[in-house]
């Protein structure tokens, strides 16, 4: 049965885009236009009380929140497609470890930054400098941890590429979009990694196409 992946075509719905190429999972998409308000439709909210985006149907079954989703099909397919999970009780630790240093640490900075630059931007409305210097350096503060930990290996949690570097891509891309690729580019082993993950078949698909995207 095809996977169902309602959201926008952008953000988080992506995270789960690339996994499921990843894990070559056949899907459709279903847009939801948050712009227009589409995420608190009746019809939606039945799927996600919250109205939050992305959520996948998979059958019967119906799961929301993007590192969740991601979490399920690289177990559901654990032996199919790439592995994002590591092949050892350590290594799928080290992957819980470092998505959890992406989603409590890296994701907010950047969050805000696009809150505070691109948001500001498609609204018309004058940004908060003070905000995007104090996220800027939150997030200067986390690169700082990547490029030591990357010193030490090629991917986050290991040598080989995970949902943890799968988690950062579309966040990542913001950076390019708002300007503030120096952040990246200054950081020798974060710029390698970058360049690295960015160049993957799956994101280049994924970050080039718009919605539906369907094979």
């Amino acid at each position: 049965m095809v996977v169902k992946l309602y959201g926008p075509d952008f953000a988080s719905a992506k995270r789960v885009l690339v996994c499921l190429i990843e894990k070559e999972v056949e899907f459709e998409t279903v847009p939801i236009d948050i712009i227009k308000g589409q995420n608190k439709d009746p019809d939606f909210l039945n799927l996600q009380p919250c109205g939050v985006v992305p959520v996948i149907q998979d059958g019967d079954y119906t799961l929301f929140e993007s590192r969740a989703i991601i979490r399920y099909y690289a177990e559901k397919y654990k032996s199919q497609g790439t592995d994002l999970l590591g092949k050892s009780i350590k290594e799928r630790g080290a992957v819980e470890q470092w998505l959890e240093v992406e989603a409590q640490n890296y994701h907010p900075a950047i969050d805000n930054l696009v809150i505070e630059i691109l948001f500001a931007r498609k609204k018309g409305t004058p940004s908060n400098e003070k905000a995007i210097e104090e996220c800027e350096k939150k997030l200067g503060k986390v690169l700082d941890i990547f490029e030591e930990r990357l010193s030490k290996s090629k991917y986050l949690a290991g040598n080989f590429f995970s949902l943890v570097d799968l988690s950062h891509l579309p966040f990542t891309k913001y950076l390019v979009d708002m300007g503030k690729m120096y952040l990246i580019e200054e950081r020798k082993h974060v710029k390698a990694w970058w360049d690295d993950i960015n160049n993957r078949p799956s994101w280049k698909k994924v970050s080039s196409s718009r919605w539906p995207l369907l094979e």
